[in-house]
C-alpha cells in the first residue's frame, strides 16, 4: 500500500514504517508540526518518501493514518479526495479523566487504534470501532553493561510536564541520575539530547532505568530500555503495570519502595544485570516488532 501519515511520533514512526509498504510523510516549507518530513535522528528506511503538501494531490494514496483530529481535514484538503483511513491514539485522556470523550468517539467509519489496553479502557470511544495494537520496537541489542552506577530518565520537557513525568519526585532519590531527552537540561541534573541511537548506547552504560511518570500511554523509552537490558523502576500506574513483570524491576505507588528499589540496582551490578536481562526477555516477547506489523498488516488488509 501506499499510506499517508504525518511524522508526529518519531519512535512510534519508526516502527510503523518498518513493514513492506511505501509510507508518505508531508513536508512544509517550514518543517512545521504539519510538515516535518523524514526524521532527523531517527534511522528510516528508504521507503519512507517525503512529498511536500501541495503535490500530495498527485499521488496515489490508498489508505492515511491520522494521528490528531484535526489530520482529516488536512488530509481531505491536501489530497482534494476521500481515502480510506485509520485513526491512531498515543496519548492518554486529559481533563476529567472518567468522562473524556475521544474526538472520533461520535462516528463509527474511521477505526480507532489505541496503543495501549490502558488508552483504550480509559478513554470514552463512544461508537468508535476500537482496536489495541500493542507498541512495537526495532530491537537496539543487548547493548547493556551497566558500567556506571547511575541511573538513566528520559523524559521530554521535565519542567513543563513535571506532574505528568514524575520529574517532581527525582529529588527523593539518593543514587546519581541522568536525565535524557528534549530540554532535559532544564533540571538541575546532567542532561544530554541524543539522536536514537547514540541514546540507546547512553543508557546501555547506566545501571538502572527510573520511569517516574504517573500519567502517560506507554512510553516507548521504557521498552527500549528494557530491550537494552536495562533493570526498570517505575510507578505502578498506566500500562507499566502490564509491561514490567516482576522478574524484570519494581513497580509501586510507595515512593520509599521505590527509592530503595533504584539503590538496590545501582549498588548491585549483578542484581541489576540480573534484573535487566529478565527485562529484555520480557520486552522482546511482547513488544517485538514482527508481532507489531503482523497486527497493523492485518489491520489495514481488513
Amino acid at each position: 500500500m501506499n499510506i499517508l501519515l504525518w511524522h508526529v511520533h518519531g519512535s512510534w514512526t519508526t516502527s510503523f514504517v518498518q513493514g513492506r509498504h511505501t509510507y508518505l510523510v508531508p513536508l512544509t516549507p517550514g518543517r512545521d508540526a504539519d510538515g516535518r518530513g523524514r526524521a532527523q535522528t531517527f534511522d528510516w528506511p528508504a521507503s519512507v518518501r517525503e512529498v511536500p503538501w501541495d503535490r500530495l494531490a498527485a499521488e496515489h494514496v490508498d489508505l492515511v493514518v491520522y494521528q490528531r483530529p484535526h489530520e482529516i481535514e488536512l488530509a481531505r484538503d491536501w489530497l482534494g479526495r476521500t481515502v480510506p483511513g485509520v485513526y491512531v491514539e498515543h496519548n492518554t485522556p486529559k481533563g476529567e479523566v472518567p468522562a473524556t470523550r475521544h474526538p472520533l468517539a461520535g462516528q463509527s467509519a474511521v477505526p480507532l487504534v489505541h496503543v495501549t489496553h490502558f488508552n483504550a479502557l480509559y478513554w470514552d470511544n463512544g461508537i468508535a470501532p476500537v482496536h489495541v495494537i500493542e507498541h512495537g520496537v526495532v530491537d537496539p541489542g543487548h547493548l547493556y553493561t551497566g558500567e556506571l552506577p547511575r541511573a538513566a530518565v528520559v523524559v521530554n520537557e521535565p519542567v513543563r510536564r513535571a506532574r505528568v513525568a514524575g520529574t517532581d519526585l527525582l529529588p527523593a532519590f539518593d543514587v546519581p541520575l541522568d536525565l535524557f531527552g528534549m530540554k532535559a537540561a532544564e533540571l538541575p541534573y546532567p542532561a544530554y539530547d541524543l539522536p536514537q541511537a547514540e541514546l540507546h548506547q547512553a543508557l546501555a552504560l547506566r545501571r538502572a532505568y527510573l520511569h517516574p511518570y504517573r500519567w502517560t500511554s506507554l512510553g516507548l523509552s521504557l521498552i527500549e530500555a528494557m530491550m537494552i537490558g536495562l533493570p526498570v523502576v517505575a510507578l505502578a500506574a498506566t500500562e507499566a503495570v502490564e509491561a514490567v513483570p516482576p522478574e524484570a524491576g519494581v513497580l509501586s505507588t510507595r515512593l520509599p519502595a521505590l527509592v530503595e528499589a533504584l539503590s538496590a540496582f545501582v549498588g548491585d551490578p549483578a542484581l541489576a544485570a540480573q534484573y535487566g536481562k529478565a527485562a529484555r526477555t520480557a520486552a522482546l516477547s511482547r513488544y517485538g516488532l514482527t508481532r507489531f506489523l503482523d497486527d497493523w498488516n492485518s489491520l489495514l488488509g481488513r
